[in-house]
């Protein structure tokens, strides 16, 4: 059987009320597997992340896009994520039997349905990008749903799909595929953000640190501390245990200790083999050994 999975973020964190009928409209269909439903109200932002055959996730997808195109104003949005739209970034992952080329297809669909039938502007990623410049999502997201009015002007900014003006409601969505991803935050004692930025850029690809870490610092105002976000674009390069012992080593210098992680929606079972390796120094695990 294919297997396809999404991870739809969009820019709805705090109104759970909102979330749960965008759940609804997910779940109005063709049977999904939702995964994993995670909503910050610090981000103001939740992800839904589900799985099925292809044709199943694009239909679900579009419901949830819909829904969320629907409620969410993006004129009245606040949140220390970054963002460009009320759908905000859209990746479909290849997860059993599904090639590349299958799962392009469904981005593009998708892409498609949003700007010809909902009137939201556009752009490809990661794998699906129509040219180089677009492959990242930072600099797609350069200067967030703010500065997105004047970039859309540039014709070098033009959507790849969609209306060519700004949407102020719904602003613009990022969608792709991509390798599965994992995201994982590291909660620092202190509430101090300068610290916190001093130390992303000891792991960030873009600063000179890891090259497959994408990394910022936010303030978590309702914990009184600050957060080191992250998304580990290649887990079999960059694992998830090197990244959180550097950020550890970094945070003694300046007399911090690390509150606790998260990992955010589901993660890939042998990005955590690496770690159980690590930690526990069984360097003959095999991942044959785990049942379920």
């Amino acid at each position: 059987m294919k297997v396809l999975m999404a991870e739809v973020n969009i820019s709805e964190g705090k109104d759970l009320d909102l979330v749960e009928q965008v759940k609804a409209a997910l779940l109005d269909g063709e049977a999904v597997d939702v995964m994993d439903i995670n909503s910050n109200a610090n981000h103001n932002r939740t992800v839904f992340t589900y799985k099925g055959s292809p044709e199943a996730v694009l239909d679900g997808t579009k419901r949830l896009a819909a829904k969320a195109i629907e409620l969410i104003d993006m004129t009245k949005h606040t949140g220390s994520h970054p963002r460009i739209g009320a759908v905000d970034v859209v990746p479909f992952i290849p997860v059993k039997d599904v090639s590349i080329d299958e799962a392009l297809v469904i981005a593009r669909a998708f892409g498609k349905y949003l700007g010809d039938e909902l009137g939201v502007p556009v752009y490809y990623y990661e794998d699906a990008a129509t040219c180089e410049e677009r492959k990242n999502l930072v600099r797609i997201r350069k200067g967030e749903y703010e500065a997105l009015c004047e970039r859309m002007k540039d014709p070098a900014w033009v959507p790849d799909e969609g209306p060519k003006d700004f949407n102020a409601k719904s602003g613009a969505t990022v969608t792709g595929v991509r390798f599965p991803l994992v995201a994982f935050n590291v909660n620092l004692k202190t509430a101090d953000i300068a610290i916190a930025k001093q130390i992303v850029k000891a792991v960030r690809g873009a600063a000179g640190g890891y090259q497959n870490v994408r990394a910022i610092a936010l303030p978590l105002e309702e914990r009184g501390i600050v957060q080191v976000s992250m998304n580990l674009t290649n887990y079999e390069k960059t694992p998830i245990h090197r990244v959180f012992e550097t950020i550890k080593s970094e945070a003694s210098q300046y007399g911090i200790l690390v509150e606790d992680c998260e990992l955010v929606g589901p993660v890939p079972v042998y990005a955590l083999e690496e770690v159980l390796k690590f930690y526990l120094r069984t360097h003959t695990f095999s991942m044959e050994q785990l049942y379920f």
